[in-house]
């Protein structure tokens, strides 16, 4: 397309924002489902049968016992913030989700220090590292520059 004065610019630059928010929200949807089945990974690294001691270390995903914590790893959004600006949430449902990841004192009266057994930033430091996550961002971006 060819531009010919400002008011074709301006409008073919409005063009673009829209396009790029547009791509923004989807790759925003992708990597933030590509982050759940990373999550839900995790916590399938090793399993042991109820009511027998966690074979996971401290430091390590906890183990898989029933699924409720792997089946509660849910999206939610993307929520806009402002042009071209996203967000999604993800993360457990299930009550014991934080202080799995985090750790901390529980039990009456704080009788017991759960060590943290994180899951959810290993699984975004892997696919950050990976590049995955940039893949996703910059595939959208570009399909949408190319469309103008």
């Amino acid at each position: 397309m060819q531009v010919v004065g400002l008011s074709q610019l301006f409008a073919a630059m409005e063009g673009m924002a829209t396009s790029l928010n547009y791509a923004t929200r989807a790759a925003t949807a992708q990597a933030s489902h590509l982050l759940e089945r990373e999550i839900k990974q995790q916590l399938s690294t090793s399993s042991h049968a109820k009511g027998t001691p966690t074979p996971s270390a401290p430091g390590d995903p906890p183990s898989l016992i029933t699924g409720t914590l792997r089946r509660s790893i849910s999206v939610k959004g993307p929520h806009p913030l402002g042009m071209g600006r996203w967000e999604a949430q993800i993360g457990p449902t299930a009550v014991y989700g934080r202080i799995q990841e985090l750790g901390g004192v529980t039990g009456r009266g704080g009788a017991t220090e759960l060590p943290a057994r994180p899951y959810v930033k290993p699984a975004f430091d892997k696919l950050a590292a990976s590049g995955a996550l940039s893949r996703v961002y910059h595939s959208a971006w570009r399909a949408a520059i190319a469309r103008h």
